[in-house]
């Protein structure tokens, strides 16, 4: 049987027409409505504004507006700035070596008109009169209005001739933390300008001109700005300087990690690889560094040209700035006394019960200790990352809804069964836990098996819609910043089922009144940080995950740590809880929870056999 095949008919080549040329470039450098606001801020810092009011709706896919008191145009600039490669920026090959602006393509403004409806309006100080041009699709107009020196841009209805592009936007609520992260970006890089931001007529941030610390402090807060430590230092050709945090200031992911290059947010990864190396074992492993890192050099010792939207650069000596920025974050770190101190609790509850505790400490560096044993001692159940028992869990009822389930430790036989257990069972450098099985020795990693434990029974309370909570004795409030609020507003339904107990308390504040059952009670703010950072990450990776990627986040940062000391009753109970999971081999993510050492293995090398 011959294969039907469809032949396309030949086509000429031909020039494309110019507005779908510019469609087509628009795809390039205007992606969602946060690349429209970075291109209109950074063209608002080229024109010299001191003060720069930015406001959006719909997450910016319905309204975006730019208003600053820069320099303005006139009319004949305003009108040609619509041209692609209209800049005022460069004139030769050679000035892309000086680059010194922000822009220099002359590529904004025509690809935001060529997706969008756009209004400028403009004024220079010596005219009387502002300048308003007026873009829909193929037609475009002139008139005078009434404006006060400076220039604003108002973008409506991104999209609306690309519909395929405008169905890959996401909803307002993660548009709008896009945005908030590029104001953010642009704010911490221009201390000395004064920014506005409204969403939706909500005020976000009015920030003033001010100091680098200033305006560190007005993002984040004083409690955070308490953890960074200030880095400065100078050689011939470039400066480094900025914060970096205290090593038990970690983070569960990068989104705190801010690099500036002239002043310009920039993607590096050797960058950022030199300053996490700086680091080495202070961190707690799958934490990063919160940085603000800003690089001063000659131009002409790098090239911002290499990104559609500039988002990276290359340097010309990039193993000597590597290098630099390694020794200078150590040495802040060394004076600053950056190595982590031991915390160490009790582990025992007031009422007597039998309840996972846990005080932090940070990852100490320590000689592994490695036994190599069969490749099938951990059974599999189907695939290896832990994940596959998920979609079961979210998708069926569970009968089991909590109380003694004891009965149920049959997963593991002859492993964690507590008449082979013995009379005792060991914790081994606050990381792993040590106890006798049937025919060998059990190890059990903690951290990991209580993350299984509480994942499981998290995923419990929301198919059975029962609430375990416990109510704090003093309320926790915690001060968001807008993208956190957001994120957590969008999650609360979720969060309540969980044991969650969280209330508006002001302005991207919430109070929170009460945890899930399963989980100790201190450092709330920590867990609730953390647990969003880490929500974020995941949803990068698994963006149809939603549900899961938040089960997930919460049993990471709830579950005991390495370096948490247990009592023995403690190690015992997360045993027993552990033997009635559906899934203990693995932890949601993947990892290892348990290894077996049949005694036959001890017996070999011990030279018995």
């Amino acid at each position: 049987m011959k294969e039907n095949k469809t032949v396309r008919p030949h086509r000429r080549i031909t020039i494309l027409p110019e507005h779908l040329a510019n469609q087509i470039a628009a795809g390039e450098v205007i992606q969602r409505p946060a690349s429209v606001v970075k291109e209109l801020v950074e063209n608002a810092l080229d024109a010299g504004a001191r003060e720069i009011v930015v406001t959006i709706k719909g997450g910016g896919g319905a309204y975006i507006q730019v208003s600053d008191d820069g320099t303005g145009m006139d009319e004949t600039d305003a009108c040609a700035a619509f041209q692609r490669h209209a800049t005022s920026k460069i004139l030769s090959v050679e000035d892309l070596e000086q680059i010194r602006t922000f822009g220099f393509r002359g590529e904004a403004l025509a690809s935001i008109a060529a997706v969008s409806h756009v209004t400028l309006t403009t004024r220079r100080e010596e005219d009387e009169t502002a300048t308003e041009v007026r873009i829909r699709g193929d037609s475009s107009s002139t008139s005078r209005e009434e404006r006060a020196t400076g220039t604003t841009v108002t973008v409506q209805h991104l999209f609306f001739n690309v519909p395929a592009r405008r169905k890959f936007l996401k909803s307002p609520q993660t548009e709008f933390r896009h945005v908030y992260d590029v104001m953010q970006q642009v704010a911490l890089s221009h201390p000395e300008i004064a920014f506005h931001f409204t969403n939706e007529k909500e005020e976000i941030f009015r920030l003033r001109p001010g100091t680098p610390q200033e305006r560190l402090l007005d993002l984040f807060g004083e409690r955070r700005c308490e953890q960074l430590i200030p880095i400065d230092e100078r050689s011939e050709t470039v400066r480094v300087w900025g914060y970096v945090g205290k090593p038990t200031f970690g983070q569960k992911s990068r989104s705190h990690q801010f690099l500036f290059l002239n002043g310009r947010y920039i993607l590096n990864r050797t960058i950022n690889h030199a300053v996490y190396s700086a680091y080495e074992h202070l961190l707690e492993k799958g934490t990063y560094p919160f940085t603000v890192v800003f690089l001063e050099l000659d131009p002409q010792q790098v090239d911002v040209n290499v990104h559609p939207a500039k988002l990276e650069a290359k340097f010309q000596d990039e193993q000597g700035i590597y290098r630099l920025i390694t020794r200078v974050v150590r040495d802040a770190l060394a004076r600053a006394g950056g190595i982590p101190a031991l915390s160490l609790g009790s582990g025992q509850l007031p009422d007597g019960s039998v309840r996972l505790r846990f005080t932090s400490r940070q990852h100490e560096r320590t000689a592994p200790w490695i036994v190599d044993s069969p490749s099938d001692e951990i059974p599999r159940s189907g695939r290896s990352d832990g994940t596959s028992i998920a979609g079961e869990l979210l998708n069926q009822q569970e009968g089991r809804e909590g109380g003694d389930r004891s009965d149920e430790a049959t997963l593991l036989p002859g492993l964690l069964d507590p008449a082979t257990m013995g009379q005792s069972v060991w914790q081994l450098h606050e990381r792993y836990i040590l106890c006798r099985s049937e025919g060998g020795l059990v190890v059990v990693d903690q951290h990991v098996a209580h993350e299984r434990v509480l994942y499981e029974q998290a995923v419990i309370r929301l198919n059975a819609g029962t609430r375990d909570s416990q109510q704090l004795m003093f309320p926790a409030t915690i001060q968001l910043n807008p993208a956190e609020h957001s994120l957590l507003m969008e999650l609360l339904p979720d969060l309540e089922q969980m044991g969650f107990d969280i209330a508006p308390f002001g302005r991207n504040t919430i109070a929170v009144n009460g945890m899930p059952g399963d989980v100790k009670a201190s450092d709330v703010e920590h867990l609730v940080r953390e647990m969003l950072a880490l929500y974020r990450e995941y949803q990068r990776a698994s963006p149809l995950t939603g549900r899961d990627n938040l089960l997930k986040s919460f049993a990471c940062r709830a579950a005991v740590k390495a370096g948490d000391r247990l009592t023995e009753e403690e190690m015992r109970e997360l045993l027993r809880q552990l033997s009635a999971a559906r899934m203990p081999y693995v932890c949601p993510h993947g990892r290892p929870v348990l290894l077996r050492i049949p005694v036959e293995e001890l017996d070999r090398r011990f030279g018995r056999k």
